[in-house]
């Protein structure tokens, strides 16, 4: 099986690699390879994961639950399923949360691509300064999922399989073929600028 050799290849090396290394190393995976990688190790999830420090992956479920979100100490939400029809910042009055919405349709032909960035920027700001933060979607797993692999690479300058393999080791998580796609474009223009730094 090629995704099996090639990830067996990357994990190989037997001394450390620099960043630089490993930026080579890490195989580029195809769409198909990287839903492969998606639908293997964890796929249960509950309503909310911490995927990193104090970065939560959740469904509209943990949401909307606001004893929940006191539990988990939840300081940030950042909706990536937000839409007129649900409440979005007027729901959290009084609980000094800092609310984000991303009006974003879980569709393989939507452009997730124009998020990435601020919404990086808003999770980055937000653990920055100490805070906890809930990204969260109708189900938790694409949508949200996307965003946060898209943080990882780009403040945490992971490539896209470390950034999947750290998220997997935590909640199941499938995005759509359209938005592996988009991370992968990322991906390669990280790797690019990377290497010209």
């Amino acid at each position: 099986m090629a995704f099996m050799s090639r990830l067996s290849r990357s994990r190989s090396n037997s001394r450390s690699p620099s960043r630089k290394d490993s930026e080579k190393g890490s195989p580029v995976l195809t769409v198909a390879e990287l839903e492969r990688l998606l639908y293997t190790g964890k796929t249960a999830c509950n309503h909310a994961d911490e995927v990193w420090p104090r970065l939560y992956i959740g469904d509209q479920e943990i949401a909307s639950n606001r004893k929940e979100l006191v539990k988990l100490g939840i300081t940030h939400i950042l909706n990536c399923a937000q839409s007129k029809w649900r409440g979005g910042a007027e729901y959290y009055a009084g609980m000094n949360i800092t609310y984000h919405g991303i009006e974003a349709h879980d569709s393989p032909s939507f452009d997730m691509s124009v998020n990435f960035y601020p919404a990086a920027e808003f999770i980055h700001r937000a653990l920055s300064a100490g805070g906890t933060v809930l990204v969260h979607c109708a189900v938790g797993v694409s949508r949200s999922a996307t965003l946060v692999l898209a943080y990882l690479m780009i403040r945490q300058n992971m490539t896209l399989l470390e950034a999947i393999r750290t998220v997997k080791d935590h909640r199941g998580v499938t995005p759509n073929r359209g938005f592996l796609r988009q991370l992968s474009g990322l991906d390669s223009v990280l790797r690019s600028s990377r290497s010209t730094t």
